[in-house]
């Protein structure tokens, strides 16, 4: 039988008048038309260029649900729902790398043909991202100054900044499991951006030679790593995409574009977990 002549079966809901649709559910009608491109005449490929924003930022809500539900988890010692939870966010971090093939089919050419009117408008701005980041320990308060004329951007920035980072609440976690965090990471100020700590090196040395006693504390460290190793491809994926679409033209919110890019991928949330690679196995 022919998938056009399939039957329609009985028992399929048909009456929606007091029936939860589909359409409703996700509210279609709102998110199907909170597209309007701005160009005139409206070009071809902005409908691409807006979904392919508002899609990454549909992800990095989700991403803020998880993560902050990691950093609730850990902070009950619930350490399994917190890994699962860091699972799922590197499915979403996997989708958003693999997005950038999507808008890189948007040829220079076309781009030029309604980049003028996106005005001062960027990705730099981009509120969830930076709580993304903020959640992950990378803090910097000037960002604040970007949404100032945003009050919910800045309350969950705000939020973001006093809050402990999963990195934070990771190490209090290794501390109350019997593991020797220097204790002045334990009282930091959680608003200022991680700063490498050679003390710490230690703590990850012991865990990493003897992962049969340290297994889950272990399996934790290697999924901060595939995190951080995801957030990079992301940042080099974009950069590459950039770089093709624009060459080295500044960006459209005023930054310098492509070199600005550059600069964040020496950016690091978790520095000693890969200072530990070059300790192991390394005579002393």
């Amino acid at each position: 039988m022919s998938s056009e002549n399939r039957p329609i079966e009985d028992s399929v809901v048909r009456d929606f008048k007091v029936n939860l649709s589909y359409g409703r559910y996700l509210h279609l009608d709102q998110l199907l038309n909170a597209q309007h491109p701005v160009s005139v005449p409206e070009h071809h490929d902005e409908l691409l260029f807006i979904l392919q924003h508002q899609t990454s930022e549909l992800w990095l809500k989700l991403v803020l649900h998880e993560l902050r539900e990691v950093i609730r988890r850990l902070a009950k010692d619930d350490l399994r729902p917190a890994l699962k939870g860091l699972a799922r966010v590197k499915h979403i971090q996997r989708t958003l790398t693999e997005q950038w093939s999507v808008l890189a089919t948007l040829t220079p050419s076309e781009y030029a043909e309604f980049r003028s009117f996106l005005g001062t408008s960027s990705g730099f701005q981009s509120y969830q991202y930076r709580a993304v980041e903020f959640l992950l320990g990378n803090k910097d308060e000037r960002m604040l100054s970007l949404f100032q004329d945003d009050a919910d951007a800045l309350d969950m920035l705000t939020e973001a900044l006093a809050a402990p980072s999963v990195y934070d609440e990771f190490l209090r976690y290794l501390h109350r499991h019997g593991h020797d965090v220097p204790v002045e990471l334990l009282q930091r100020d959680v608003r200022l951006p991680w700063r490498y700590h050679e003390d710490l090196v230690p703590v990850f040395v012991a865990i990493y030679s003897d992962p049969e006693t340290h297994w889950e504390a272990y399996e934790a460290c290697e999924e901060l790593v595939d995190i951080e190793e995801n957030f990079q491809l992301w940042r080099f994926r974009h950069l590459k995409t950039v770089e093709r679409t624009i060459g080295f033209k500044r960006g459209t919110g005023g930054s310098s574009g492509v070199n600005f890019l550059k600069a964040a991928l020496d950016l690091t949330f978790f520095p000693e977990l890969y200072a530990v690679r070059t300790e192991m196995g390394t005579p002393h």
